[in-house]
């Protein structure tokens, strides 16, 4: 999370070891990274945790979860696809969001909730294609992909959530000056 906010834009992070990684940014037409940024729809859970411990317990589980953090590995180069194909394959990419999501909550019991599951059900029964908790996992924020058609029956399924407008930043951290 801090290497995609210090770079900012959309970028392929390769991690290399404890020190290590490469930064890879990628071109995406301005008409595509448009339409993304209008089917993406961000939602604050409002649910509280400690995004250590989370993580400490994920981290536990990696001789365990290999398979599965080789097929999250994998869907990197699938997404980069999507975002750099033709336009046509932007609506694969709420699905690949759902494939990873089901894969991801499977990396340890604490990343996911009832709570956090019945959000997300209730986002897919209202017309969006996929989504995922971001960060470590068990509170924070939801990311949908939905069509602009179903996003109203998104909102009124997530009529508790803050709602919190999105729109992509390509500048990464910066510190702004007044004088």
């Amino acid at each position: 999370d801090q290497v995609a906010a210090a770079f900012g834009g959309f970028n392929k992070i390769t991690f290399g070891g404890p020190d290590k990684f490469r930064v890879e940014p990628l071109s995406i037409a301005p008409k595509k990274r448009k339409a993304l940024e209008a089917r993406l729809m961000l939602f604050f859970t409002g649910l509280s945790r400690n995004a250590s411990e989370v993580a400490a317990e994920q981290i536990k589980n990696i001789p365990k979860k290999e398979h599965e953090l080789r097929l999250m590995k994998d869907m990197v180069d699938e997404a980069v696809n999507i975002l750099q194909g033709p336009d046509h394959l932007l609506s694969d990419f709420g699905l690949l969001l759902n494939e990873s999501w089901q894969i991801k909550r499977t990396l340890s019991d604490v990343i996911t909730t009832p709570k956090i599951d019945e959000l997300y059900d209730a986002a897919l029964s209202a017309g969006a294609t996929g989504g995922k908790l971001l960060g470590a996992g068990s509170g924070g924020f939801l990311v949908f992909y939905a069509e602009p058609e179903a996003q109203p029956r998104v909102k009124e399924q997530l009529k508790n959530l803050i709602h919190v407008p999105l729109r992509f930043e390509t500048a990464g951290s910066h510190i702004m000056y007044n004088s």
